[in-house]
């Protein structure tokens, strides 16, 4: 613990501007995949556990069709829409088959999921870990604000990160699909009552939620290591936003993620030891207070 050296960085108008970027790179990430998983639990009421998979294969294709096109737009693009494609597939072909069934059946089919595929990077990539590096058009000097050091490429993902949020909100709340995917989140009944194809609709919701993890990975890889096996310290923490937003809650999720990368930035300077435990002590905090979540319903 080191609360002097936190008291500092709070008097520098500098470090705030540091420490502020570097978790809004965090929690805006997560928020894209945790995202996607509330997303999918507010309209089918499944927890994916394999979630975390689709952010390690979005990063890996990125990474392959960045070496291969040398594009990194190509290959976050590519990323989105290969996630987006294989969650319906994931959906169509396992997890439309277990609905209204056990939840330790979905669970077992999810985590097969994420063994197998762990292992098919390995047979494909291998076990080493990858680096993409920078690309080429955020290889640019720093940017500088009140002192504190925002590189282009953090700055880039920031926006892209406000950007899909806000188009997220915006298609759910204005369009006729995001109204649909709304009401479906309320009453499935009565969406398929007045002649919704709920089928189409829900391998469209997972092909959502994969996508956005697929654009998460992508996003990330030029600033984390690829590695088998990614995905689940991601997939842990998506799962914290998750319930601290409000299991279901697109607006709870986004203000939770931004609230645990603001923690975590700042946490590295106060408790660098002790980073992680502040994370599951804010959850545990925010359950006491308010079990349904921040901006979750209460179950009746």
């Amino acid at each position: 613990m080191d609360l002097e050296a936190l008291v500092a960085c709070f008097g520098s108008l500098a470090c705030v501007v540091t420490q502020t970027t570097s978790g809004l790179i965090v929690g805006l990430l997560l928020f894209l995949v945790a995202a996607g998983l509330t997303l999918i639990f507010g309209v089918l009421k499944i927890v994916n556990f394999a979630h975390g998979t689709f952010y390690m294969l979005g990063a890996y294709i990125a990474y392959s069709v960045l070496r291969a096109s040398g594009s990194y737009g190509l290959a976050v693009l590519a990323a989105g829409a290969a996630m987006a494609v294989f969650g319906v597939a994931f959906e169509r072909f396992l997890i439309a088959r277990v609905y209204g069934g056990n939840v330790l059946m979905q669970l077992l089919i999810c985590y097969a999921v994420v063994l197998i595929f762990d292992d098919l990077v390995k047979l494909v990539w291998g076990a080493d870990f990858h680096a993409m590096g920078m690309p080429d058009a955020f290889q640019r000097a720093p940017i500088f604000i009140a002192g504190g050091v925002v590189p282009p490429f953090y700055a880039g993902l920031i926006a892209v990160s406000l950007c899909l949020a806000a188009l997220l909100g915006l298609g759910l709340g204005v369009t006729r699909i995001g109204k649909i995917i709304t009401a479906a989140a309320d009453n499935p009944q009565m969406v398929s009552a007045l002649g919704i194809n709920t089928t189409a609709l829900f391998a469209l919701v997972f092909g959502l939620g994969g996508g956005l993890a697929g654009l998460a990975g992508a996003l990330a890889a030029p600033v984390r290591s690829l590695s088998p096996g990614m995905g689940f310290s991601v997939l842990i923490e998506s799962f914290i936003i998750t319930v601290i937003g409000g299991m279901g809650s697109i607006a709870g999720a986004l203000l939770a993620a931004i609230g645990i990368g603001l923690l975590r930035g700042f946490g590295t300077i106060g408790f660098p030891l002790f980073t992680d435990g502040l994370i599951y002590a804010a959850m545990i905090l925010v359950l006491l207070l308010r079990p349904s979540g921040l901006f979750g319903r209460e179950m009746v």
